[in-house]
């Protein structure tokens, strides 16, 4: 299927690795042009090396932490000024907030976890939508977490600020529709990414088992019996910001081998 976005141009956050990388990959697969931006110098540059390598498509790479607000409407206008002024996708896509139950986070992690993953989505949106309006063209796409629908043990943060992300998104496709603007959010179930990796240790000592057990629970949890491969998420993410998804908006699609038990 020929996804009409060839020559589009596409901002992707925290897509250094992980997930973020896969959907930058997933897009650049399909002809798109793109700038990526991600914490660490090295690791971005690293990533666009081989975003270009693997697909040859244009990567511009701008270090840029999106919970520090004052850098987004720079890292936007640099983005939109490589590429002629104009940028048709935006893939919201940061690290999740730290492990914490609900009564040992303090006030600056609640405010931390805030700018991170709710107020960094926000002045993204606000800084890129005056690029889509001016063509009449756009794609929004926020990775977030099955925790937006299933709260997950020890994710107090992720399981508050997730849908509130999805609150949001759902209120800007109702504002920008007209302009044929689309904005839907995606949840990935699990994936054996680097923070999955991180996060292990952790759930596996609060429950009493070695990590390797844990893992092989997890899987077992899974409908389909296996953790999804990255790209996997990013050809949604993809499809989700094509021609062919014209009249899908204001949608939250979780992306998780059938592991939310919820029907809507």
């Amino acid at each position: 299927m020929d996804l009409g976005i060839c020559d589009r141009v596409a901002l992707v956050t925290g897509a250094s690795e992980g997930l973020g990388f896969a959907v930058a990959r997933a897009l650049a697969e399909e002809g798109a042009k793109l700038a990526i931006a991600a914490r660490r110098t090295e690791t971005l540059e690293a990533a666009a090396r081989d975003l270009r390598e693997r697909t040859g498509a244009p990567v511009l790479a701008v270090p840029c932490d999106v919970s520090r607000l004052e850098d987004i409407p720079q890292l936007v206008a640099r983005a939109a000024e490589h590429f002629g002024d104009r940028l048709d996708i935006l893939v919201c896509n940061a690290g999740g907030p730290p492990f914490g139950r609900p009564l040992d986070l303090n006030d600056e992690q609640w405010q931390q976890g805030f700018e991170l993953t709710l107020r960094s989505v926000v002045a993204l949106c606000r800084a890129v939508v005056p690029h889509m309006r001016r063509r009449r063209w756009g794609r929004i796409v926020a990775i977030t977490s099955t925790s937006a629908r299933e709260p997950i043990d020890g994710l107090t943060l992720s399981n508050a600020l997730r849908p509130a992300v999805h609150g949001y998104l759902k209120s800007l496709s109702r504002d920008v529709g007209a302009d044929n603007i689309l904005v839907n959010t995606v949840c990935p179930g699990s994936y054996l990414t680097q923070r999955h990796r991180d996060l292990l240790p952790r759930w596996a000592a609060d429950q009493g088992m070695t990590p390797e057990d844990l893992l092989r629970q997890r899987e077992a949890a899974v409908p389909l019996r296996r953790f999804g491969e990255p790209i996997e998420l990013g050809r949604v993410v993809a499809f989700l910001c094509s021609e062919p998804a014209s009249y899908v908006s204001g949608v939250s699609l979780p992306v998780d081998g059938g592991l939310c038990r919820g029907l809507l």
